[in-house]
């Protein structure tokens, strides 16, 4: 201690009932009234502690019964976020917020002398004037802290002013970015609020889903060197944004970090998705138009390149403890004939062209691709090597590509595919090993198996 006094300071309780409703997640509100503190603002319910005889839990559920008449189970009450807060005037308090998803009874304005509204709102969309103690703790909560600090200035408004956001997340959450990634990114868009990882379970993968203090998502991706990073960014400012809402927008890039802020797209992605046969050939159909519009997002240039079979013996070392009798062989008589292969035209390609890349909104009857790491000209067949393993035993699905596409390929480029199929099978056999991505290997063997079968008499 530095004094000769202990500092004590007030705790209060503070309820976030939490449901699922049309627009998203929504919180309850009460509007405060009367010649109460912060009249007019819209604050969580919440209390102080009766003495040093209630415990903060027994306060949240006799707080929560009192203001909004529902009652609540201890059993359903989870801790949420602490804050450290002061006021304008000066006085300090700790608050603890609770998370509730379950309760008995509706919703509604029990001490109309001090509360003169109560409501559910988007957690993304809240109301105005709110009082900014209030909003502190929901932005901790939507970033997923478990503490924050909100010590307002003399001057501050009560209530909450985005230009004079006070709060201070105490950083301690695995599920967000370090610091630079974090500070790169709310350069570019404003305050996050909501960290989310939803990389790929490897470890190369890191990306984030940001949500901002004010509304909008984001995400924010850290590519796994600079030649990924140099790619994705290089596509998105050139043949990209040609592909107009199909394609995520590049809001801001960090070489250094490797790091890139992407716009949000909509729906799911389609690998492991489930639709009856009618709509997966009308999606299909638009997967091929999608792929015609980055193979004429630039002009075609003229036949040029090589086969990528500098690498085959290093990716063989790699696959060949996974492989079956007789596939080394196959792969190599394969590779022999690709090098009489005359050269082909080249085209913008994303690269990775597959399920795992492309995104379905069924409401909007719209396709949307990501992830441009791989990208760089080539010749068109490119994007079908990893694709053409989902339409395998489907050949409606490959005349809805075809049809989408607007032709069909030509016998050359039928032989270009698949020799760079054969090639990416081994490489992508090797690379899942030695990362830990099992799908990837499997659909190697099975490619090889395909080709394979393909080829016997």
């Amino acid at each position: 201690m530095t004094g000769g006094q202990r500092h004590t300071k007030p705790l209060d309780v503070h309820l976030i009932a939490v449901r699922d409703g049309t627009a998203g997640t929504e919180v309850l509100l009460s509007r405060r009234a009367g010649d109460v503190y912060a009249a007019g603002c819209w604050h969580l319910p919440s209390g102080h502690l009766d003495g040093p005889w209630e415990d903060i839990v027994t306060a949240l559920v006799r707080e929560t019964r009192e203001e909004t008449g529902v009652v609540v189970d201890p059993a359903d009450v989870r801790a949420a976020v602490t804050v450290h807060h002061r006021s304008p005037a000066g006085g300090a308090r700790v608050g603890v917020f609770f998370e509730v998803r379950r309760w008995h009874g509706t919703p509604q304005v029990m001490e109309p002398q001090v509360c003169d509204a109560m409501g559910w709102f988007a957690i993304d969309e809240l109301p105005e004037p709110m009082v900014a103690y209030c909003r502190a703790g929901l932005d901790a909560y939507r970033a997923d802290a478990r503490m924050g600090v909100h010590f307002q200035e003399p001057g501050d408004p009560i209530a909450y002013d985005p230009a004079i956001d006070r709060l201070v997340l105490v950083a301690d959450h695995p599920g967000a970015p370090d610091d630079a990634v974090r500070a790169f990114a709310e350069q570019a868009v404003g305050r996050i609020t909501r960290w989310t990882d939803v990389s790929w379970a490897r470890e190369e993968s890191r990306v984030w889903r940001a949500r901002g203090a004010e509304g909008g998502t984001w995400y924010v991706k850290i590519h796994q060197n600079d030649r990924f990073h140099q790619r994705e960014v290089a596509a998105l400012r050139s043949w990209v944004p040609g592909l107009g809402a199909a394609a995520p927008r590049l809001v801001a890039a960090d070489a250094d970090l490797r790091a890139v802020v992407l716009t949000e797209v909509g729906g799911r992605f389609l690998h492991g998705a489930t639709y009856p046969p009618e709509r997966q050939r009308r999606i299909f159909h638009r997967i091929g138009q999608l792929a015609a519009a980055i193979h004429t997002s630039a002009p075609a240039r003229p036949a040029g390149g090589t086969l990528p079979l500098g690498k085959l013996e290093r990716h063989l070392d790699g696959a060949r403890p996974h492989l079956t009798p007789g596939d080394e062989e196959f792969i190599r008589t394969v590779a022999e004939k690709a090098a009489g292969l005359p050269a082909a035209g080249v085209v913008p390609t994303h690269g990775d062209f597959q399920l795992r890349n492309l995104r379905w909104d069924e409401d909007a009857d719209a396709l949307y691709v990501i992830d441009f790491e791989r990208s760089e000209d080539g010749p068109a067949v490119r994007d079908f090597v990893r694709l053409s393993d989902a339409w395998h035993g489907r050949p409606d699905l490959l005349a809805a590509v075809m049809n989408g596409y607007g032709r069909a390929f030509t016998p050359g480029e039928e032989t270009r595919l698949t020799v760079l199929s054969v090639l990416d099978s081994v490489s992508g056999i090797s690379y899942g090993a030695a990362h830990g991505d099992p799908e990837l290997v499997e659909r190697g063997l099975r490619t090889l198996a395909r080709l394979r079968a393909a080829q016997r008499p």
